[in-house]
């Protein structure tokens, strides 16, 4: 079962493939997406990264959350569900 994890803070250049390779040290990787702006095609700043195993994910949410992506310190927690 996969897990989603929201990531916050990122810097408006990151892009999707850039995302996808800060997480993949923790373990495989389903998908990456920095949310963009409709009207602009601009970063919004967050993204999610959805992650094959809990465990690899619980990982990355310990070690990459508060720490350093591009000067800038991100916020790496579980994805809440859209109600």
């Amino acid at each position: 079962m996969s897990h989603k994890l929201f990531v916050g803070s990122l810097p408006w250049t990151t892009s999707d493939d850039a995302l996808k390779s800060k997480f993949e040290s923790f373990g495989a990787v389903i998908s990456a997406k920095v949310i963009k702006d409709r009207q602009t095609g601009r970063s919004k700043g967050f993204g999610f990264v959805e992650m094959e195993n809990p465990g690899e994910a619980e990982q990355a949410i310990q070690a990459l959350n508060g720490s350093d992506f591009d000067g800038r310190k991100i916020i790496v927690s579980d994805a809440r569900s859209k109600e």
